[in-house]
Order: C-alpha cells, then sequence, then structure tokens
C-alpha cells in the first residue's frame, strides 16, 4: 500500500466518529482533505453535522461538497475536530503548519470537546523535530522578531535554522489571517513544552506549530492497519 493508502485508512476510521447533529472542525492537509470527502459522502447520504474549516482552502473543498459549514462566532463550542499532523509522537504531542493554517487548526482544535489525529505511520516518531517548526509571526517587526526566536532557541540550546517561509514567486508566505510564518529547523526538540512557552512569551509570535495536550486520539495508517493512540496526559517521558 502507498502513504496516500494509509492516510485514507486512517481517515476512514476517524470518519467512523463522526454522529448525527456533531459540530465538527475540518482540518487542512493533504490527510485532512481525504476526511472532508469521506465526510462529504456521508453528507450526501443523508449524515447531518455543521462544520467550521481551519482554511479558505478546507471551506472550498467542504462547500463543494455540500457540507454545511459554520463559524466559531456561530458555534463557538464544536464536538470533534479531525485534522492530520506533521510529526506526531506516542505521547500525542504534534508539529502542525505545514499547510499554514496552525493558528486556526488550534483554535478550532481547543473550541472542541475531542481532538482526532489522523496520519500515515511515517509522521509517527520517537522524538519530534524532524519536520520544521512552524512559528506564526506579526508582520511588524519581522525580522526582529525572527532575531529573538533565534537568540531564544539558541540559549534552549537548540540546533536551529530558521527562515521566513516565502511562496514559490518568492515573496513571503501570508497566513489566511495575514501573518508570516518562520519555519525553525531543530532537528530534534528535547523540551516540546519548554520550548513552547518560550515561545509564546515573545512578543511577536502569534502562535507555535506544538500542539501539546490538545489531542486525544490518533489513527495511524500503516501496514499492519490503523493503529490507534489515546492520550494519557499524566507525565511525560522521552
Amino acid at each position: 500500500m502507498s502513504a496516500e493508502e494509509y492516510k485514507l485508512a486512517a481517515a476512514r476510521a476517524a470518519v467512523e466518529l463522526i454522529e448525527n447533529g456533531m459540530k465538527v472542525g475540518l482540518g487542512t492537509g493533504s490527510t485532512a482533505a481525504l476526511f472532508i470527502n469521506l465526510l462529504g459522502e456521508r453528507v450526501n447520504d443523508g449524515l447531518d453535522v455543521v462544520c467550521v474549516p481551519t482554511s479558505k482552502v478546507s471551506e472550498i473543498q467542504a462547500a463543494n461538497l455540500g457540507i454545511t459549514l459554520t463559524t466559531l462566532d456561530e458555534e463557538p463550542f464544536l464536538d470533534i475536530t479531525v485534522d492530520g499532523a506533521d510529526e506526531l509522537d506516542r505521547h500525542l504531542r504534534l508539529i502542525k503548519g505545514g499547510g499554514g493554517a496552525l493558528l486556526r487548526e488550534k483554535i478550532v482544535a481547543m473550541s472542541s470537546d475531542r481532538m482526532v489525529v489522523i496520519a500515515d505511520h511515517t509522521k509517527l516518531v520517537q522524538q519530534l523535530g524532524a519536520f520544521p517548526l512552524p512559528v506564526e509571526v506579526d508582520k511588524f517587526g519581522v525580522r526582529s522578531t525572527l532575531e529573538m526566536i533565534a537568540a531564544l532557541t539558541e540559549e534552549l540550546g537548540l540546533k536551529q535554522e530558521l527562515q521566513i517561509r516565502e511562496t514559490s514567486e518568492g515573496t513571503f508566505y501570508q497566513t489566511d489571517g495575514g501573518n508570516y510564518i518562520v519555519d525553525c529547523q531543530f532537528d530534534e526538540i528535547t523540551d516540546p513544552e519548554e520550548l513552547s512557552d518560550c515561545l509564546a512569551m515573545l512578543p511577536g509570535v502569534v502562535d507555535n506549530g506544538l500542539f501539546i495536550g490538545i489531542a486525544e486520539r490518533a489513527f495511524i495508517g500503516g501496514p499492519d492497519g490503523v493503529e490507534v493512540l489515546e492520550a494519557d496526559y499524566g507525565e511525560y517521558e522521552v
């Protein structure tokens, strides 16, 4: 089986959790897109749900499939959010934001009773950090914010390579909220909780792509089928 088929298997497992009357957060990215397609099929078969997308891309996809959409202003509390991950460990700590929607993804996930992650087995890692950590930053003083991130992460002892994300045209990439993203290549994030807390103290940082203590369950598609991981938010042991 291919990685796409593993992703699809995980998405199929997650879509079975969706019941009539639910308010559902829709993630962003290639795996989340597979879930949205499957949810659209169920909606066309009569499933009654209302959904909040985390990006314009997911919004357009869901609308084209006939899925009823709303906003967090109209429905501030959701039953479940289903989203992908760029990396996750067995403590269900995630790196997200490769698709540029990390802030809205985190807002929607935190507004939900449950967050469920879907991914293929290559995204499951022993230690986070091989995938660059996206950090969403305000446009104002972006170079200053970049230098503050560099100084902070150096103080934390992290190997670092920082870059403001660009488009294929060579301009700075902008999120749906109009912010920039700094991609931080650390190779290894030895203490995700400390890094997330420290980044949150920097004034130019809007949010970062570390999702810690948020996901409840993960469906991981792989050669041996779909593995189910459940959160255990006791003390982490790395």
